[in-house]
Parts: C-alpha cells; structure tokens; sequence
C-alpha cells in the first residue's frame, strides 16, 4: 500500500508538504503541488480516509439514502449531485435500506451529511431520527423534521395547463399516478383540477387516466386503455418522464402524431428528455436549480451555516415541437 512517505521519497520533499499538497493548500507552491500529484497518481495513491478524519474531524463523505435504482429523474438528480459535490472534494455514498438503517450505517461511517430522499410520499418518522450529522431532505417541505428542499408540483402541473389552454387547447387529460399512496403524485393531480377549474369553472373539462405508478410500462397501459376506451384528447400533460415514455409508445401504436393529433407536455426537467424523437415540452424544476441547490444546502450544513428549515422551488415551463397551437 502506498503511503505519504512513498510519495515524499520519490518527489524529495517532506512528509507534511506531501500532505498539504495532497489537501491543494495554497502553502505549496503550484509546480511544487503539481510534481506531487503526478507522483501520487502514478504509484496509484489511496488516501486514508479513517485516518485523516480522526486528525480532521471530516471524513469528506456524504451519506445519501437512495429511494429507487429505476426511476430515471431519480438517476439524472444524483448524478449531478454526485458530480457538483466531487467538484467540491466529497465522496458520495450511496444507501438503498430504509430510513433508519441508512441513517444508522452513515453514522457510523462518520459522514459529513446525509442527504435522505423522501420525494416519493413516503411515510417517513414521526419525530427526528437521532443522528450526529446534520441531515437535509428532498422532499415535502410542510412542516419537515429536517431542512428539506422541495419542488412546487402543483404550480408545476397548473402552469402546464394554462399554458395548453393559452394555445388553444380545451380537451386536455392527465396522466399520473393516482393511487393516493403519494402526497407528492396528489399534488400533481390537485394542481392539474384547480388549473382547468380556473380556466373553464367546470368539474368536467379535465379528464384524469390513473396510471398504476410512475414507469414507462404504467403509461403506456393507462394511455392504451384510455385510447381503447374511444376516448380521445387534444393533449396530455404527464406526470414523469418514465410515464411519457409509455404515452408516446401509446400513442404511436394508434398512429397519433405528435403533436398534430397530441401535444404533449411531461413533468420533470431533466436531461434525458432530449432523447425522443420528438423534443417534448417540459415543465418544473430544471435539473441544474435542484442539484445546485441541494448541494449548496449540504455545503453550509457541514460548514455549519445556518440553513432554512424548508426550500421550495418555483416551476419553468419549457415549449417545444411536442406542443401544436388550435386555432
């Protein structure tokens, strides 16, 4: 195993300038700092992270409790979390147990964080669980046992709808999740009624297809189902990004186009949107608000910043080829 004094040897320097070079201070002058670096890389160097916390008090690690490997808003959020807090010098570890156990296991670890996701509704303690890191959750920011950031998914799904009914559109549906099992998926639903409401002052103008969770093969059921049905819609706002996936298969299995016969606008803001055929209109939070937000919550909470108890972030609306202007 390679050590500090490996490096020192081969680079002629002292024990203590390897170490601050290692830790980029500013005391080492830059050529200096680079030589050892170099050499560090090529005798493959692994600091010690057990033993430089017990000296630093940090372990340069964040605990994150991880909901789901499926969902793929969920992958293109703690990507760039992972990305942005790298860039800062912190390790990501990642925990898919529950709640408590996870938190339990980065205690013991001695993180920095612990970031716990909680953006699928679930039912989460009653009171805080006790941890000796402070802890920040994405998640619903009402009264949160912890510093939470949370996203506006009602004005999200409200703005969606204004923006149909703007262009021209009247018959709009929504697809989503409507099992009840998740205050976040009700919000959506809650803001997708109010918006017709405001717009048309009748129960009947909005049409809701229940899907059976939030994965492409649950929209693409629910939107099948509702097209086998005879019924039919000017255009869908969606959910998520894995539900739109199915609509569109839907869609194209009845030789709908979008958006001459659908204009489509889909719930999350992420990246891997740019893959469909056609550019689909987004609504929420874009990926880069959220991440940079979270990541610099986390910052201040392990520099021990003060940090509001709840974050909530505003929705933009995005419009592309998926939407068509009625006349």
């Amino acid at each position: 195993m390679v050590t500090i004094k490996d490096i020192a040897k081969a680079a002629g320097v002292s024990y203590s300038t390897v170490s601050k070079a290692l830790r980029d201070s500013p005391l080492v002058k830059p050529p200096t700092k680079k030589k050892i670096v170099n050499i560090a890389n090529e005798l493959g160097y692994q600091p010690n992270v057990a033993a430089r916390s017990l000296v630093s008090k940090k372990s340069d690690t964040v605990g994150v409790v991880w909901p789901t490997v499926e969902r793929a808003a969920h992958a293109a959020l703690i990507t760039k979390i992972n990305d942005q807090l790298e860039n800062h010098g912190y390790t990501t570890l990642l925990s898919i147990n529950k709640v408590e156990a996870a938190i339990n296991t980065f205690n013991r670890l001695q993180v920095d964080a612990i970031l716990m996701f909680n953006d699928q509704g679930q039912d989460g303690p009653d009171t805080p669980l006790p941890s000796n890191v402070p802890i920040l959750s994405y998640g619903i920011a009402k009264n949160p046992l912890y510093p939470t950031v949370d996203v506006n998914r009602r004005d999200a799904i409200k703005l969606a709808v204004h923006t149909l009914v703007d262009i021209g559109h009247k018959n709009i549906a929504f697809i989503g999740d409507m099992s009840q099992r998740d205050q976040l998926q009700d919000e959506k639903v809650s803001g997708f009624t109010e918006g017709m409401k405001e717009r048309f002052q009748e129960a009947t103008a909005d049409v809701l297809i229940p899907a059976s969770g939030l994965e492409l093969y649950d929209g693409y059921l629910a939107m099948k189902k509702f097209l086998q049905a005879g019924k039919t819609t000017t255009a869908v706002v969606s959910g998520s990004y894995d539900l739109t996936r199915g609509v569109i298969r839907a869609l194209n299995e009845y030789n709908l186009s979008i958006p001459k016969d659908v204009s489509i606008i889909s719930y999350d803001n992420i990246p891997q949107t740019n893959t469909f055929e056609v550019p689909i209109s987004l609504v929420g939070v874009p990926n880069d608000v959220i991440t940079s937000t979270i990541t610099d919550a986390l910052l201040n909470m392990i520099n021990k910043k003060q940090v509001p108890q709840s974050i909530v972030l505003e929705p933009e609306i995005k419009l592309n080829e998926s939407c068509l202007a009625l006349e």
